[in-house]
């Protein structure tokens, strides 16, 4: 049975996230916080509340802590790292890790979701391109964070027409170099293959109509941590868009991030990670939650670049 906690908001967080006052009010990493109010574990003088919410003084804040032993977690022994938080006959849903590629693809021989979910026993859906089998949406190998794989025909028909329409629910977090001006907006910017760098993309004009929203969450001498919503999906979006606004993900080389500051924090990626997705379960229409925390290497970074 989860612990129910009662809190009154106090003066000092007046006017703070519900997700940023819970996390100093319990103890919790901002992570977990925004975790429980993604899953309806929290309400605000008895309403449901969403993370970017902010409190009043003398507003109750009712949360439900899960049980301590939490959901289960099955690692997938052929691939290092790579979790699986949920798996049924239809949705099959990891935690990839950092150095992992969504599927096989030429001159691709590292590990691959689709190997360690078929490696741990699961099925996955025959719809799609023969490499792409099961694969709804994409994580690049640079990036850590929740990512589901259809098992069934139906639910793999299901799911990207959710993705197409545009229901599921993508949050990223991701550390960008500087201060981005607004602290939120939205960047609507066409993107497609860079014209002269095989391996890039780029703002092009002709480019796929392409929209990322972002939201500042918490600003460091030379550095941002921002709340990332994607309304579509193209292959290096939040790299380019960020990128494009001279705002690299810090430690993305790739796309002009300073190699220097990359070192001092020790990261070898870029600070970009796929906290949670929401969809609705193919078969029954429930709305599912799954999230990630931030892998060690961007805790890290995080934790010296706070200290800096």
């Amino acid at each position: 049975m989860p612990e129910i906690r009662y809190l009154p908001v106090p003066e000092g967080l007046v006017g703070e996230r519900i997700d940023a006052a819970l996390s100093r009010m319990l103890g919790l990493s901002r992570t977990k916080a925004a975790e429980l109010v993604a899953q309806g574990h929290v309400q605000l003088d008895g309403r449901a509340v969403g993370k970017s919410d902010r409190v009043a003084e003398g507003q109750m804040i009712e949360v439900a802590l899960p049980d301590p032993e939490g959901p289960l977690r099955v690692e997938a022994e052929n691939v290092d790292g790579l979790v699986i938080l949920y798996a049924d006959d239809d949705v099959i849903v990891v935690d990839k890790p950092v150095g992992v590629a969504a599927h096989p693809s030429p001159g691709w021989t590292g590990p691959t979701v689709i190997g360690g979910v078929a490696g741990a026993g699961h099925r996955v859906s025959t719809s799609g391109a023969e490499e792409r089998q099961g694969v709804v949406h994409r994580l690049d190998v640079g990036t850590s964070g929740v990512m589901a794989v259809a098992a069934s025909e139906s639910a793999y028909t299901s799911l990207k027409r959710q993705f197409k329409e545009r229901t599921v629910e993508k949050v990223y977090h991701s550390l960008v170099q500087g201060h981005p001006d607004p602290l939120r907006g939205t960047i609507d910017a066409p993107i497609d293959r860079h014209p002269t760098h095989d391996y890039r993309w780029a703002v092009v004009a002709e480019g796929r109509p392409s929209i990322t929203h972002y939201e500042t969450l918490e600003a460091f001498p030379h550095a941002s941590l921002l709340e990332i919503h994607l309304e579509t999906g193209r292959t290096h979006q939040i790299r380019v868009h960020m990128s494009a606004l001279k705002h690299p993900c810090v430690g993305d080389l790739t796309y002009g991030a300073d190699p220097r500051l990359a070192e001092r924090l020790g990261l070898q990626r870029q600070w970009l990670h796929a906290l949670s997705l929401n969809f609705e379960h193919p078969r029954t229409g429930q709305r599912m939650t799954f999230t990630s925390p931030y892998p060690h290497d961007l805790q890290t970074a995080l934790d010296r670049i706070g200290a800096s």
